[in-house]
């Protein structure tokens, strides 16, 4: 017998990738602000940046590494996991806590 379910109400935090706020977005998947002129992810800070402009802003996430396209929210599940949601679903299935 098939039956129906609702996703449960929960609450989330997200952030868009924009192409220009990545540390923003590295201060939200890692909780701390990235130090300038320091390193991240085991290289200088600036070769990380130019990494990320030629390869793309990869998610870990529980699934394994993601590539998040511009535009894509960056979600922090429930149980704090992280992954990269298109717009168009993030916009179908989330609304603004106000």
């Amino acid at each position: 017998m098939i039956k129906q379910y609702r996703k449960k109400p929960v609450v989330i935090k997200a952030i868009e990738w924009t192409g220009k706020n990545l540390e923003k977005v590295i201060e939200f998947t890692d909780g701390r602000h990235p130090e300038i002129g320091t390193s991240h992810a085991g290289m200088a800070w600036e070769c990380y940046c130019d990494l990320v402009s030629r390869e793309g802003l990869h998610i870990y996430t529980l699934e394994g590494k993601l590539c998040a396209s511009i535009g894509d929210f960056i979600i922090q599940g429930v149980q704090g996991e992280m992954y990269p949601c298109k717009p168009d679903i993030f916009k179908a299935t989330y609304e603004e806590v106000v």
